[in-house]
């Protein structure tokens, strides 16, 4: 037979949509012409090809051979095409049996020597073959990642020989060995923090706005002046977070696999962001369009401490995806949608120096400085961070004598069980609630009314701020017990803002 076809799948965002390769070998002389809006990566593995499968025993056609990847109008870059490429070479070129090809899809990049090494989206790739009737085979290092998705028959592979001799094996035209299927293995979605919420002495107001933000998801900015344990709290919220559910472990694993990072499965992510990152690097992008920091912190926490100090441009990326959770990439040659449903952790000191209003009365700043330093974070982003919270300095005796606060275990059950009354009441976080879903599960009395109605007169509250101020109060209401949203809760979310 001089033609092939072989089941392979491209990366998108974090999708996998299908790939047919196509490959027809023909009489003229010897070429390999590939079409199909393949990138550079994937134009280079005709030599990748060409080498390991010569190095692994077997014939490379001295032919005309033409490779089509279709759909013609999807984009393919990368090096995971390299296996199912080679499999179309040796099908149509009669050393493998073609019949069995459609039960089987392939992914892979290819050493020169035939060894089978690791891709990226590996774990994007099994969960759209979750769908179909196909078995996937993939290197054996991808493997331990893609079984986490269920239902998915996985085989992994070292190299080109036994992806070759298990083909063979499946037809009954050779005597090779066949792969091993690769186990399913649930893994726990609780795991082992090592940062405990029991190192922060004292900040009581401080860590009792960490519990509400870590129980509706909300976020939060801390501002205090150095060394007054801001960084020391933000960096304990991952502990006391409500553990993820097996999708949402999935799904966050999938834009690690995807952006080629290393990724204890189940943990909450915690990314901390220096103040020269650029705009790219926060919201993702590039030529190929990868995920940003803000999608690395998909269902985690994105801590941006010293706030003033970043770039403006690069604060206000995250504007959009605050309101929506997802950040959409837009280029030339395609347009990317990656998951962005984080919480915002920001920390700064009040003025350049980090004293005013300190009672040591160390600041020196004008008030002109201190307003130029604050002003460099926008009222619209401000407007955006639920719970607003000022850290004091701790005095040394509070310090050495202060007993240790409640461990992250302890604060983390009572986070548990207030998320769980708000997932069955509404089936997600109170961040989420959109403004009609605010009027069915906030109802206000006429006492709630008329307090709003005088804190926003006072505060001069947006629109924006009140709905937030009311989801704060329901978390608030939740970690109290209560079925209703009471003027004491209303009180104490209006002291975050």
């Amino acid at each position: 037979m001089s033609f092939a076809q072989v089941h392979t799948r491209s990366i998108v965002g974090l999708n996998a949509p299908p790939v047919t390769v196509e490959v027809h070998i023909s009489q003229g002389l010897p070429a390999l012409t590939m079409v199909g809006l393949p990138e550079a990566s994937v134009r280079e593995s005709k030599d990748r090809v060409r080498s390991a499968i010569i190095n692994s025993g077997f014939d490379f056609p001295n032919r005309r051979i033409t490779i089509n990847l279709a759909p013609a109008d999807l984009p393919k870059d990368g090096a995971r095409l390299d296996l199912p490429i080679a499999i179309g070479i040796l099908s149509a070129s009669g050393q493998i049996d073609e019949r069995v090809l459609g039960d089987f899809e392939f992914v892979g990049e290819l050493a020169l020597n035939g060894d089978l090494r690791g891709i990226t989206g590996a774990l994007s790739v099994a969960r759209a073959v979750k769908g179909c009737a196909r078995t996937l085979i993939m290197p054996k290092i991808n493997g331990a990642e893609a079984v986490k998705v269920a239902d998915v028959g996985i085989l992994g592979a070292d190299n080109l020989t036994q992806v070759c001799h298990h083909l063979n094996a499946v037809s009954g035209v050779g005597g090779g060995e066949k792969l091993t299927p690769m186990i399913f293995t649930h893994e726990s979605t609780n795991p082992v923090y090592t940062l405990d919420l029991s190192d922060v002495k004292g900040q009581y107001h401080a860590r009792r706005a960490l519990e509400i933000c870590a129980t509706g998801g909300h976020s939060i900015l801390f501002k205090g002046s150095p060394g007054s344990g801001k960084t020391l709290m933000a960096s304990r919220l991952p502990s006391i977070l409500p553990p993820l559910t097996d999708d949402e472990a999935l799904e966050v694993a999938s834009v690690y696999s995807v952006a080629g990072v290393p990724y204890e499965f189940g943990v909450r992510p915690f990314r901390p962001c220096h103040h020269t990152m650029s705009a790219v690097a926060l919201s993702g992008g590039g030529s190929r369009p990868k995920p940003g920091e803000i999608s690395l912190a998909h269902h985690g926490v994105l801590f941006l401490d010293e706030l003033p100090e970043f770039d403006r441009k690069t604060l206000e990326v995250m504007r959009q995806p605050l309101e929506s959770k997802e950040i959409i990439i837009s280029r030339a040659s395609a347009q990317v949608a990656y998951p962005a449903n984080f919480q915002l952790v920001g920390a700064m000191n009040p003025c350049p120096c980090g004293y005013h209003g300190d009672p040591s009365n160390r600041c020196r700043c004008t008030s002109e400085q201190v307003r130029r330093y604050q002003d460099k974070i926008s009222g619209p982003l401000l407007d955006r961070i639920d719970i607003h919270i000022h850290v004091p300095a701790m005095p040394i005796d509070d310090l050495q004598n202060a007993p240790l606060g409640e461990s992250s275990a302890v604060v983390r059950e009572r986070v548990i069980k207030a998320y769980a009354i708000a997932l069955n009441r509404q089936g997600k976080p109170n961040s989420q609630l959109t403004p009609s879903q605010i009027d069915t599960y906030i109802p206000l009395g006429i006492a709630q009314k008329q307090f709003l109605a005088t804190a926003q007169s006072r505060l001069n509250l947006s629109a924006r701020s009140y709905h937030r101020l009311l989801r704060v109060a329901r978390t608030i209401a939740d970690l109290a017990m209560s079925e209703q949203v009471e003027v004491a809760h209303l009180a104490e979310a209006v002291s975050y803002r």
